[in-house]
């Protein structure tokens, strides 16, 4: 090993001669060192004895000496003298050690086991007496005393001991040994006067169980009821006091049971809970419960579960009170322990300890107002005032009850910032449930007049609907319109009311009103409710066609085109006044046909105006509806011209002006794009693909070079570069007719 390092294996290959484990550690202990021993003395006369006893007591007296406060050299001196049966100086060095330390524990026991030892009861029992008379509150000392006592079957003597020890108030385990000893001895009587002493000095709900339980193991179960008795008057009524004593309760309990007095524990159990807060006595209603689920009744057991779960509800909501949701929970708790009750023929009485539990948890549900003025935290709460009014008006019939609990959300909620529709509709609602229209007419007006909303109009016009008022729905529709004239749903539900009530006069105005706006949220409903109304109940086609005119004048959008020509190419029914003429009502309403030229007119129209706007993915979508026009009512020549039409998709190639680079896109390439912009390349191109398309036509042809023969070594050079020229300059045709296709192909 060099510098502190382990030494570098040159050779790791495995030893010749190998050895074991067992082996390594036989040769470890034969190489130890064996320890030091101390040679042993033999002592021939008693001359020899007292040499070797003052050497010793010379040596152990100069221990004592430097180290006076240590107890174990004292005890090893003492000790020592006693193994030499020297007993009174072995006492003589004891009492001095005490004079030293008297209240060293450790040194009485010492005391006390080297008389006990030398068989000298009578000083064993002295010394035990002055050690518990110095400390009393030392217990082993007691404990060592006791055990002397019985060991020499002195029960009486133990029994003294005991009554000196509980004169010291000692603890349970004192008071516990005590009565155990008397229990060895059949002396139950005298334990039963022990756990009253007990008692006494220590009233803990576990002593009376104890107490109870001993008298119930020896047969004495009316002085077991007369202990828990005792013990309830001593604990009272009060709710703390309740609390603490709620093992007792649970023992009591448990011991009715037991001895098959269940309406006796049930009792007790009811006795309990009644008067303890349900967060309290979470243990206590566990119990209960379970011994309901082997010994009640199924009502009995429901209660108890809802009994249970109120409590975890109460603890949920006392942690946060904001939390809706488990009110919301609690809430439906209640109300189906209400609706059981009823449905299991309940007494008045316990319906009415039910329907006040509902109400209750409603109140402090309620009193928990949202912090704020955000209508967002506002929502849940407002669903818990909704369900407190259905609850009174439906399960309990207390009208003027559920009309104060509307008033009082609506007088509540702030409706200068934010308002909720569903409420005014449900309380006016609930007014008319009550006969009382004037007041849910009064309640909605003013909620229109105080905080407009369109859920609000929505909901009073469906009321006024239902009662058909159609003079006040037509009131409203135009406040409803003076509010939010943009509203396109709002003209047409307006527009659909006249229509229903017949008055297509009034239902055209209002189409028209409503398109002359300025600004419409979705105009383009609008208008086409206003086409389907011309065409489905007026069928006057020139009106719809002046419609259409407007509206592709303001929008230009292909969808209208396409629209438009197709209206022109379907059929419409029968004016309504050519309609009423008619007098067969089961006969097949006759239709008024369309002009299919009229629709290619507005095809051409609409693909030009597209085409000067420069729409190439709009131009292909109104070919295709074109292209299928065509297919359902066109010939094969119109059919042809739409396909000549119809775009390819070509590849252009242009600078990305972020990164420079060259980018290939693909784009729609139309052939009168390409015609205007290379006239006389197109007509070559157009040329070059009506040659293609005939040589496809002949016979025996297949494919691009059909019509070409192969060259033979019977031509000239010449004529064979001419040949190659010629395909060059037709496969550079072939890929310009690729890009720009007169007939889409």
């Amino acid at each position: 090993m060099q510098d502190g390092r382990a030494p570098r294996i040159r050779n790791r290959a495995p030893a010749a001669i190998q050895i074991t484990a067992e082996q390594l550690l036989r040769e470890a202990q034969e190489r130890q060192e064996s320890t030091f021993r101390a040679p042993k003395q033999r002592v021939e006369d008693f001359e020899e004895l007292h040499e070797y006893r003052g050497r010793k007591r010379k040596e152990f007296e100069e221990r004592v000496r430097r180290t006076r406060g240590s107890i174990k050299e004292w005890t090893q001196y003492a000790n020592w003298e006693a193994s030499q049966n020297e007993f009174d100086r072995s006492r003589s060095i004891f009492e001095r050690a005490l004079d030293v330390d008297p209240r060293s524990v450790q040194l009485w026991l010492s005391y006390t086991e080297m008389e006990l030892k030398s068989r000298n009861v009578q000083h064993a029992r002295n010394l035990f007496d002055r050690a518990v008379t110095l400390l009393p509150r030392v217990d082993q000392l007691w404990y060592k005393y006791v055990y002397l006592e019985e060991l020499l079957q002195n029960v009486p003597g133990a029994r003294q001991v005991f009554e000196r020890w509980m004169q010291w108030e000692p603890d349970d385990k004192a008071w516990q040994a005590y009565i155990k000893m008397e229990e060895r001895y059949d002396e139950s009587d005298r334990a039963s006067v022990i756990y009253e002493r007990w008692i006494a000095v220590r009233p803990d709900p576990r002593v009376w169980v104890k107490w109870a339980k001993f008298e119930e193991e020896r047969g004495k179960l009316d002085k077991a009821r007369e202990v828990f008795q005792t013990a309830l008057q001593f604990f009272g009524d009060e709710e703390e006091q309740v609390e603490k004593a709620q093992a007792v309760f649970n023992a009591f309990a448990k011991m009715e049971t037991r001895l098959k007095e269940y309406e006796r524990a049930r009792v007790i159990y009811k006795f309990a809970l009644s008067r303890l807060p349900r967060s309290k006595s979470a243990n206590l209603y566990a119990a209960y419960t379970k011994f309901e689920k082997q010994h009640g009744t199924r009502s009995i057991v429901e209660s108890t579960v809802l009994g249970k779960r109120r409590i975890q509800y109460e603890d949920e909501v006392s942690q946060d009170g904001r939390n809706y949701d488990v009110w919301f929970d609690y809430v439906r708790l209640e109300e189906g322990g209400l609706r059981t009750l009823r449905e299991e023929g309940g007494t008045k009485e316990e319906e009415d300890a039910a329907t006040e539990r509902v109400r209750d948890v409603y109140e402090r549900a309620v009193a928990h107002v949202p912090p704020g003025q955000e209508k967002r935290h506002w929502r849940r709460y407002i669903f818990l005032w909704l369900e407190y009014a259905l609850f009174e008006e439906i399960e309990t019939k207390d009208y003027d009850r559920a009309r104060q609990v509307y008033r009082t959300v609506l007088n509540l909620v702030p409706h200068k910032q934010f308002t909720f529709a569903k409420l005014w509709i449900m309380a006016a609602r609930f007014e008319i449930r009550q006969l009382n229209l004037t007041a849910a007419r009064k309640m909605l007006g003013t909620a229109i007049g105080m905080c407009p909303k369109e859920s609000l109009f929505k909901g009073y016009i469906q009321l006024e609907m239902d009662l058909r008022e159609f003079d006040r729905v037509r009131t409203l529709y135009e406040k409803y319109l003076e509010y939010d004239p943009t509203n396109s749903a709002a003209w047409i539900k307006y527009a659909e009311l006249e229509t229903a009530l017949e008055d297509f006069t009034r239902a055209e105005a209002i189409f028209e009103l409503g398109v002359s706006q300025a600004s419409l949220s979705m105009p383009e409903i609008l208008w086409k409710a206003y086409i389907d109304f011309e065409v489905d109940e007026q069928g006057d086609r020139e009106k719809t066609r002046s419609l259409y005119e407007r509206l592709v004048v303001l929008s230009g959008h292909h969808k209208v085109w396409i629209s438009y020509a197709e209206f022109e190419g379907s059929s419409i029914p029968l004016p309504r006044a050519m309609r009423e003429e008619e007098e067969d009502e089961d006969a097949e309403p006759r239709v008024v046909a369309g002009d299919p030229e009229l629709s290619r007119q507005v095809f051409e129209r609409g693909y030009k105006d597209l085409k000067v706007k420069g729409l190439k993915a709009e131009r292909a979508a109104l070919l295709e509806s074109w292209k299928a026009f065509e297919q359902e009512h066109g010939s094969e020549s119109d059919l042809a011209k739409v396909e000549g039409m119809m775009p390819i998709i070509g590849r252009k190639q242009h600078v990305d002006k972020e990164t420079g680079q060259v980018v290939e896109d693909w784009e729609l390439v139309f052939a009168d794009d390409e015609r205007e912009a290379n006239p006389r390349s197109f007509k070559f191109l157009q040329m070059a693909h009506a040659w293609k398309q005939s040589q496809a036509k002949k016979p025996g042809g297949s494919g691009i070079l059909s019509g070409f023969t192969p060259a033979t070594s019977s031509v000239p050079e010449s004529g064979q570069n001419d040949d190659v020229r010629m395909e060059d300059r037709k496969e550079q045709d072939d890929s310009h007719s690729d890009v720009a296709s007169s007939d889409g192909e």
